[in-house]
């Protein structure tokens, strides 16, 4: 290993000997953080149910036709990919504690906009701006969980990141069985708002100070997080970041894990899990599914529950397996539900009119039954398929740094 790995891999902060912090509070920031999180994954899902409920507006203004329909899920990614960048040049600039900050307001915005909404206009305008917080809360909330953990639990703050954006997105799918949609974007200011009062009391990351050059406030800061009153190492030199160049593309340490990284990103978004989870209602309803919100969320507890397993069992079997695994399992489940469509096209007594709810020995054929659950199964074989591994594993890329200019371009 090389000096400079050495300098890569030796963590800026730390404290000698490897004693145990002493407080807890820590969690309560992590906690804060991971609000930004469960806010885009809250958002992310919001669609999902609002649209259905959109497309049956009263007011003529408000109901959504197919194209429109088809923007108000599809628009919060491209207010993620601004917010990706801006949260890219936020986060050095002002810091990680005050990017979170600024992330809630778009958030807390785009759902007001959403409320007070007359017109569909308003309505994509709503969820433009909560894309935006989305972008920058998934770029900047890892950050600083992870700069304010120390080892011992550092991982497991890492993972919960994840899970939060897909309990978020479960947290609508609930919401919407009972809400209507302006009731669900209220709800939706609720975690933001939380994480704006919470967010006012946590410090800055010890680190990011440190590379500021205010050593008394890094101190103060870990003070609070870990509650140790001993001395803490300096951060070695060239700690801080230098910057990407261009011409570093071509090393081959370089380029290969970014080859790597933006075709297996590329290949999961062309997947169409943002699809799914944009309009997984709508998708239910469109195979005439009476108990569409149901299988909804039959589908956000079953990407929790899996998002939880991946994470506990990934540094066991590997990235490699569980991407391997993860593919083979939504080839099958997509071919699946593609021949449920085409089981069930065009006959009104077909399987896709029967109630998830109902009992099967009430149903007149089991063959009918089999089909309905061959949609819900195949769904949820496709949710567990797209493995976390895959986020994980390009975390590991060297290439991903916050002054690399791709970064907010792999992340969000």
């Amino acid at each position: 290993m090389t000096p400079e790995d050495q300098e890569e891999t030796q963590p800026l902060l730390g404290p000698p000997g490897g004693s145990a912090p002493l407080s807890r509070r820590v969690f309560l920031a992590a906690f804060a953080a991971a609000l930004g999180p469960l806010t885009f994954g809250f958002a992310l899902g919001y669609s999902s149910p609002a649209i259905p409920s959109l497309r049956r507006a009263a007011a003529q203004a408000l109901r959504l036709d197919d194209a429109a329909a088809s923007w108000f899920g599809a628009i919060v990614t491209l207010g993620a990919a601004a917010g990706g960048v801006l949260g890219g040049w936020l986060v050095d600039r002002a810091g990680r504690k005050l990017s979170l900050l600024l992330c809630t307001l778009p958030f807390v915005v785009g759902f007001a906009v959403i409320t007070a909404a007359q017109n569909v206009w308003m309505l994509l305008g709503g969820r433009l701006l909560t894309g935006v917080a989305c972008g920058i809360a998934s770029l900047v909330a890892p950050v600083y969980i992870s700069e304010i953990a120390y080892p011992a639990v550092r991982g497991l703050l890492g993972s919960c990141v994840q899970l939060m954006v897909v309990t978020g997105i479960l947290l609508a799918y609930l919401a919407g069985w009972v809400l209507e949609w302006r009731w669900l974007a209220v709800l939706g200011c609720v975690p933001a708002s939380f994480m704006l009062l919470l967010m006012c009391y946590m410090p800055e990351t010890p680190r990011f100070l440190l590379t500021q050059h205010k050593r008394q406030e890094a101190m103060a800061a870990m003070q609070f997080l870990w509650g140790s009153e001993q001395t803490w190492e300096e951060p070695p030199v060239g700690a801080e970041h230098q910057g990407f160049r261009l011409a570093q593309l071509r090393l081959p340490s370089i380029y290969k894990p970014f080859i790597i990284g933006v075709s297996l990103m590329a290949f999961q978004q062309l997947s169409g899990i943002n699809a799914v989870m944009f309009y997984a209602e709508t998708i239910f309803e469109e195979a005439k599914f009476k108990e569409s919100s149901l299988a909804s969320v039959i589908v956000g507890i079953i990407q929790v529950l899996f998002t939880a397993m991946a994470a506990l069992i990934m540094d066991k079997a590997g990235r490699r397996l569980l991407l391997t695994l993860s593919g083979v399992i939504m080839v099958f489940s997509t071919s699946a539900f593609g021949a449920y469509f085409k089981l069930t096209q065009g006959g009104p007594s077909n399987s896709s009119h029967v109630d998830l709810s109902t009992p099967i020995s009430m149903e007149p054929t089991s063959a009918s039954v089999g089909l309905a659950w061959l949609a819900v199964g195949s769904m949820c074989l496709f949710i567990a398929g797209g493995s976390q591994a895959l986020r994980r594993l390009l975390a590991r890329l060297r290439l991903l740094h916050l002054q690399c200019p791709f970064h907010s371009v792999l992340c969000p």
